[in-house]
């Protein structure tokens, strides 16, 4: 395997190979910890609905990937969660808009639930009976999600939002959508999507590198890489909706407030994100004028929170939590935005946001399964885990008030879930 080897200047240091399949393989040693962290995943997510490979385009009803990746655990000499229930390991996986994880942490038989990890992801086994039985199972969880009021709020606004792109379309799909997946379309997805040269692995803990690489190296099926081409419909800039609202099951409003950035077709680089995630804090973090104003008034509570939300075709800046006035809280983050612009950045508030910042970035190696996906991220972007350390060390203010560009106040979109009425 060709391997490549990444240290810091904060003690830390960890090996990325590449399987000659094209699987990227992490690995971060922590011997001092008890625990690990391992995560099998793939560059597959609830958007790629659509793709070609070898010039045959290929269109799957909505929710696939989740689909796949419920099936997976199953097999035909048992299930992967009883086999982890023997070893004592917790496991788990998730699917998101871009990528599918398989997952587990343990203190002991690292090696005994790794094997169970690589198995079971490359051991698919679908039948029409069981995908039929699934089909019930995960009509029911869309229908809880249905009346979550934290999950309607996000794709509410996202409804709003995107006219054109999946991301627009929940992640587990439709009951209607799921319908129309049968076992021949789950293996041609796998067969596509899983294929190891669209995979990685990331590890983190108290492990030996040459013993995992040896691991993988004899577990892992050698195939014959492929070239995906994700096919997305054209993304207007504007938003469908300024302001969208649903009554749930709540005690008080929740919102979820985003500004829609110009669609670009690559994910934005580490630099890029991180000045963003800057200027959110300076815009509305903790230690901004806005968030002591908005929680002086009352307007917000320790829910109150802030996400960059960006991927292939997709990208906005996102401020979400509780209120009594979801509309005054987005007037109030838009003045605020037209402020910044006008008279710019203060660099006192820049510099405690940057060292803020900065030491929750050293923190984050304390924790193996931040590590982990962190890791991940790496894969998903091909960016390296000491990054974010460097581009905080050497961001400006300069940088970050470039990034205020993007954020368009007529280009937002106010979800709001109220009360039901009595």
């Amino acid at each position: 395997m060709k391997k490549e080897f990444f240290e810091s200047d904060i003690g830390e240091a960890y090996v990325k190979a590449i399987h000659p399949t094209g699987l990227k393989i992490y690995i971060l040693e922590k011997p001092q910890y008890n625990s690990a962290y391992a995560i099998f995943g793939t560059k597959y997510g609830s958007i790629d609905t659509c793709f070609s490979v070898n010039g045959e385009e290929t269109k799957v009803p909505e929710g696939i990937a989740h689909f796949l990746e419920h099936k997976l655990f199953e097999s035909e000499d048992g299930d992967a969660f009883t086999k982890y229930a023997k070893t004592g390991a917790y496991a788990n996986a998730f699917t998101s808009f871009d990528k599918t994880c398989y997952l587990f942490s343990c203190s002991d038989k690292f090696y005994e639930n790794l094997d169970i990890l690589l198995n079971f992801v490359q051991s698919p086994y679908f039948t029409q009976a069981t995908v039929e039985k699934e089909q019930g199972i995960i009509g029911q969880e869309i229908r809880m999600y249905d009346d979550s009021p934290a999950w309607r709020v996000m794709f509410n606004m996202l409804l709003a939002m995107y006219k054109n792109h999946p991301v627009r379309i929940d992640i587990a799909g439709t009951v209607d959508s799921i319908s129309k997946i049968d076992a021949d379309l789950l293996y041609k997805c796998y067969n596509t999507f899983y294929n190891p040269s669209n995979m990685f692995i990331c590890i983190a803990g108290n492990v030996d590198t040459e013993q995992v690489l040896k691991k993988i190296k004899d577990s892992i099926k050698v195939s014959e890489g492929l070239e995906i081409t994700r096919i997305n419909q054209a993304e207007p800039d504007s938003v469908c909706e300024n302001y969208v609202e649903q009554n749930l099951a709540v005690a008080q409003p929740l919102f979820c407030f985003g500004y829609k950035e110009k669609i670009e077709n690559e994910v934005r680089s580490v630099k890029q994100r991180i000045a963003t995630a800057v200027l959110m804090e300076i815009i509305a973090g903790e230690v901004s004028p806005l968030y002591k104003q908005l929680t002086d008034k009352g307007l917000i509570n320790d829910e109150f929170d802030s996400e960059y939300f960006n991927g292939q075709g997709y990208s906005a800046v996102i401020f979400e939590g509780e209120s009594s006035d979801p509309e005054l809280v987005a007037e109030l983050i838009k003045a605020e935005v037209d402020r910044l612009k006008n008279e710019g950045i203060d660099k006192k508030l820049f510099s405690a946001v940057r060292c803020g910042m900065y030491g929750n970035a050293i923190r984050l190696f304390n924790s193996v399964e931040g590590i982990a996906m962190q890791l991940v991220d790496c894969a998903m972007n091909d960016s390296c885990l000491f990054d974010e350390i460097k581009y905080l060390k050497s961001i400006t203010v300069e940088d970050v008030y470039k990034r205020l560009s993007l954020l368009d106040n007529e280009k937002t979109v106010l979800s709001v879930i109220k009360p039901m009425e009595a």
